[in-house]
């Protein structure tokens, strides 16, 4: 596999993590031609949308209140990090306290390529929650489109408890190996109490190893800290593209500060209305189609390892699921159990142009070589030959068990299978024991989650996916509802977000609205 696909892979993966559901971390075709332009003309185009800003307007710079003055005046020490650059803002660990503990999060830009014709500042977040930003600005050539490259500086932050940031710890890099091999949909009792007793002992962890950070991981503390770094910035609003879970935090800086949100655009919705039950159930939903997609489309290719039907295809992935459960496959100097087989398997779902890397690693599993998929389960989980390359996996689990941490007793969870097979009867069981994922979590917020409308923010995009698995299309109707300035963007076709994903009519309207001010049609279709 070349370097240059592998980079492209680790990225999209990256920005995919699941928001919570199953296990720890689970937290296009075109309608007609793909040419239709945004429109301008409808009711939500006539309110303003503030301009990115090269100079900030006078109070750019003034706190929510006095006694943050000093994180909101701070100067960025920018340093080259190769082509880019590189620095650290200082944000406080307790807003409530800002005179106490300090944490640090770390930030990363690319130029605009186009200095003379810079508009300011895109700041980007990749979802997760857990994905490191900086990686994902790093990679920004690939992520996002010339005309947005050319004009704006593209800023990724990794969010407190993440990559390079004041990060959060739960466990060893070796139990993190057991716990994502291990089978998340246990087959008798024993199984069961195993998998509840790692959960506790994973919730617990990120207490213990992290101290007093692992309670201020919230997406509102998180949102807060973009208002620090638009500031240090030099930004008088904040223009913004987040993606998956980057939706909800983006959606929640509009909420905080609806007076400094510029441009923002929201690809891969969540529904911010759903509760736990409801969010695994619609991901369940979400892979189910994504799964009868991809086999649909390699049972009609030469080749297939699944066979020659849809039916068939589904009924040898989930023999194969457990033939591994049985007895783990070789792979290398490691072996692939079935937790690392499920993964290996939804990582590819995300992006329709990795099916074929899929179908490749199928078929030497079902050959007896688990080496491609569990490289694939590897890269979903920022797993290198050395180790983690970040704590996305752990930084997940305690961002979103912090942000809601209900959980469904091990007991009761064999209650709840059958509906989520019947929405699901490929993977509903793992997402029915996904509600068992924050388990024992001791960490406790000191904030409150604020209910989301967006009131008096400019038009805020929204962006789905018909066939997303991660964030199913419903949600994107349902922020772009929930949000009074929302405006809904559809791309028809798989895979998860909907920008940069080969649809013209959805780029165009998305950079329209960044570059330009351009607001799209509220239901724009593509």
């Amino acid at each position: 596999m070349k370097q240059g696909t592998v980079r492209l892979i680790v990225l999209v993966l990256v920005a995919a993590l699941v928001l919570g559901g199953i296990g720890i971390a689970i937290a296009g075709l075109s309608s007609g031609d793909g040419s239709t332009p945004p429109g301008s003309d409808s009711s939500e185009a006539a309110r303003p949308v503030p301009a990115p800003t090269t100079t900030p307007e006078p109070g750019a710079q003034e706190p929510p209140r006095p006694a943050l003055a000093r994180f909101y005046e701070q100067e960025l020490d920018w340093q080259a990090c190769g082509d880019q650059e590189c620095t650290r803002l200082t944000v406080p660990l307790d807003y409530a306290r800002p005179g106490g503990e300090t944490i640090e999060v770390a930030v990363l830009r690319v130029p605009a390529a186009d200095p003379g014709q810079r508009l300011g500042s895109l700041v980007v977040n990749p979802g997760g929650p857990g994905a490191p930003g900086t990686t994902y600005a790093s990679q920004a050539g690939l992520v996002f489109g010339r005309p947005l490259l050319q004009r704006f500086d593209v800023v990724g932050f990794d969010p407190r408890g993440t990559g390079f940031s004041t990060a959060v710890d739960c466990v060893s890099d070796e139990q993190l190996d057991v716990f994502l091999a291990a089978d998340p949909s246990p087959d008798d009792r024993e199984e069961a109490e195993a998998l509840a007793q790692a959960q506790r002992a994973f919730n617990a962890g990120c207490a213990e190893e992290s101290g007093e950070l692992a309670n201020h991981v919230t997406t509102v503390e998180a949102a807060r800290d973009m208002d620090v770094l638009r500031s240090a910035l030099g930004e008088s609003t904040l223009t913004y593209f987040g993606a998956s879970y980057g939706t909800k935090l983006g959606a929640t800086y509009a909420e905080l500060f609806p007076d400094r949100a510029g441009r923002l655009v929201l690809d891969g919705a969540v529904d911010l209305s759903l509760d736990l039950r409801e969010r695994s159930l619609g991901q369940a939903r979400g892979f189910e189609t994504a799964i009868r997609a991809y086999v649909e489309n390699c049972v009609a290719s030469d080749g297939c390892p699944l066979g020659d039907s849809v039916e068939g295809g589904l009924r040898r992935l989930t023999d194969f699921l457990d033939e591994v459960d049985a007895q783990p496959l070789p792979a290398g100097d490691r072996e692939l159990a079935v937790g690392n087989a499920f993964y290996g398997i939804v990582a590819p779902l995300y992006n329709r142009d990795y099916w074929l890397l899929l179908t490749r690693a199928l078929g030497a599993a079902l050959g007896g070589d688990g080496r491609l998929l569990l490289q694939l389960a590897d890269l979903y989980s920022s797993r290198g030959p050395d180790g983690y390359t970040d704590n996305s996996s752990e930084a997940n689990l305690a961002i979103n068990c912090l942000d809601d941490p209900t959980a469904v007793d091990p007991a009761e969870v064999p209650a709840q299978v059958p509906a989520f097979q019947r929405v699901s009867p490929t993977f509903g069981e793992v997402f029915a024991w996904g509600l068992a994922g924050c388990l024992g979590v001791r960490a406790e917020a000191t904030v409150e989650t604020p209910e989301v409308d967006a009131s008096g923010a400019p038009p805020i995009v929204v962006v789905g996916t018909t066939r997303d698995p991660a964030t199913p299309y419903a949600w994107a109707e349902a922020l772009a509802d929930q949000l009074e300035p929302g405006v809904l963007v559809t791309r028809d076709g798989d895979g998860h977000t909907g920008y940069n994903a080969g649809n013209a009519c959805v780029d165009e309207a998305i950079e329209s609205y960044l570059l330009d001010g351009t607001v799209p049609d509220d239901g724009l279709r593509c």
